[in-house]
């Protein structure tokens, strides 16, 4: 049994806060610049040079990238042969984002009552946690700033299995529709398919934190991807709304085995920060 302190995992977490809000990830900012390199329209040209003249100040005045710093979404990976000491690890996390939010004075976002007090924590807190136990003796670490801007315009539709590739294609598209230039285009885009209700719409937000080097493994959902990549950007919405050829950067697609009668479909929105962390604590 290995032990591991709570605080490593608390630690990690306040660093990463600060660094994600800040920096945006190598493999978006170089597909900014390509991407800017293929517009043609005065405005649309105008937009991406923007956004990278925004993450050049970001980077190095340290200021956030965008005022909206998000909702913390932390994953953990945690070995079965792990033993936690030195507190709560529930507790450890929760205090990981506190810590990083308040301490790199970064916007907190959260309120404490969906409806009706809607009280904001004044620390960012409480994320949202998806822990899953695997084998081994180390913990996989990841960390999610999510802006409701695009957020809002996410989308979950239970298909059936006769709805087929073009049902999940039309899904797709007609989300990205609605979003229009309201979730801050060039997007990235996750999308989950299978396990159910609740499960996909994690299946479609994991999706996000997958490297831009990376497409889906099997070759079929890997075509999909780029199928719907081409789609997405034939319909011009372009960079911030000004009609370019960059709606978006990239779609991720993870699936997940699902029921015979069904075929549940998960669209998570993502502007083009798309701020996420990953860490491995020993």
């Amino acid at each position: 049994m290995k032990e591991i302190q709570v605080k490593k995992i608390s630690d990690a977490l306040r660093k990463a806060c600060g660094e994600i809000a800040v920096d945006y990830a190598p493999d978006i900012v170089a597909a900014l610049k390509k991407c800017a390199q293929q517009e043609t329209g005065e405005r649309s040209i105008e937009a991406m040079n923007m956004l990278l003249q925004n993450a050049k100040i970001a980077h190095q005045d340290r200021i956030p990238i965008c005022q909206d710093t998000g909702m913390a979404i932390v994953w953990l990976r945690v070995g079965q042969d792990v033993h936690f000491v030195g507190g709560s690890l529930q507790q450890s996390i929760q205090k990981g984002i506190a810590d990083g939010y308040t301490g790199n004075y970064l916007r907190a976002s959260i309120v404490d009552d969906p409806l009706y007090g809607r009280k904001n924590t004044k620390t960012n807190t409480p994320a949202v946690i998806h822990m899953e136990i695997v084998e081994g003796d180390r913990v996989s670490l990841e960390l999610m700033a999510k802006g409701f801007g695009s957020e809002n315009k996410s989308a979950v539709k239970m298909l059936t299995p006769a709805d087929g590739e073009q049902g999940v294609i039309d899904f797709v598209l007609e989300t990205v529709k609605k979003a229009g230039p309201n979730a801050c285009p060039p997007f990235i885009i996750g999308v989950g398919i299978g396990g159910s209700f609740d499960s996909v719409t994690e299946l479609s937000k994991y999706a996000l934190m997958r490297s831009f080097t990376e497409s889906n493994p099997d070759v079929r959902y890997a075509a999909l991807e780029q199928k719907l990549l081409d789609e997405i950007n034939a319909l011009h919405i372009g960079p911030m709304g000004f009609h370019g050829n960059t709606t978006a950067l990239k779609v991720q697609i993870e699936e997940a085995p699902t029921h015979i009668a069904g075929m549940p479909v998960a669209v998570n929105m993502c502007c083009h920060a798309c701020r996420h962390w990953k860490g491995e604590i020993e």
